[in-house]
């Protein structure tokens, strides 16, 4: 084999480790755009449950007791939303924007402290808040009997729906989310990706953990597929 056809060959194999390493590198930064992305949906959904929440025990169709229940509990929720968003976005500059969309509605408190951080968590306080908003929503509507006279309140019905809708788009958000996760974390295992350090610095994304239990005596409503 002669030098020239040697040098080719040379050439070939880093062509080929170089089209693998960039097509590894566009499929990595894809999978960590899906996390922030479904990241960003989560938050939205339960922003919605715990402003459902809190319509329905500022309603004054609740016992007091139950109301004020619900009340510290949403403020609890609103109250994490600033720990959880030191933890919203990823090492990607052009993903800033999205994230201030996503936030340019709320107030300031909540908008405050968005920086970059890849892992797509909630923050460990806000998953603690949610489960505790779920155990106490799960406390107050788990048993249908006890339930049902909400239901037959128009205005109680209507919010009891809009909680309804807004607990099963969390549910299917983190759902979504943490298949995200999970597929970014196959990937950062790959070899190539390993190898090459192709993650960079970025944090390891990880999945959302919290209780979105559904309570027995929250009725199935047609609006929770809308």
């Amino acid at each position: 084999m002669t030098w020239s056809e040697i040098a080719v060959l040379v050439l070939v194999f880093v062509a080929v480790l170089v089209w693998l390493a960039l097509a590894q590198a566009q499929r990595l930064d894809r999978l960590h755009r899906k996390v922030v992305a479904s990241r960003l949906a989560l938050d939205a959904q339960l922003l919605r449950r715990s402003s459902a929440a809190g319509e329905l025990a500022a309603a004054d169709v609740l016992d007091p007791v139950s109301a004020l229940l619900i009340t510290d509990a949403v403020g609890a929720v609103q109250n994490s939303c600033r720990d959880g968003d030191q933890e919203l976005m990823v090492a990607v500059p052009d993903l800033h924007d999205l994230v201030v969309r996503h936030r340019s509605g709320m107030p300031e408190p909540t908008r405050r402290g968005v920086i970059q951080a890849l892992d797509g968590t909630l923050g460990l306080e806000r998953e603690a808040e949610e489960s505790s908003l779920t155990a106490v929503l799960s406390q107050l509507f788990d048993d249908p009997l006890e339930t049902q006279p909400l239901y037959d309140i128009p205005e109680a019905e209507e919010l009891l729906s809009s909680l309804a809708a807004a607990w099963y788009r969390v549910q299917i958000a983190r759902r979504f989310h943490n298949e995200a996760v999970l597929q970014a974390q196959r990937q950062r295992a790959n070899p190539v990706v390993r190898l090459l350090r192709l993650a960079g610095r970025a944090p390891m994304p990880q999945t959302v953990e919290f209780d979105d239990s559904w309570p027995s005596g929250l009725r199935v409503t047609t609006s929770k597929a809308s």
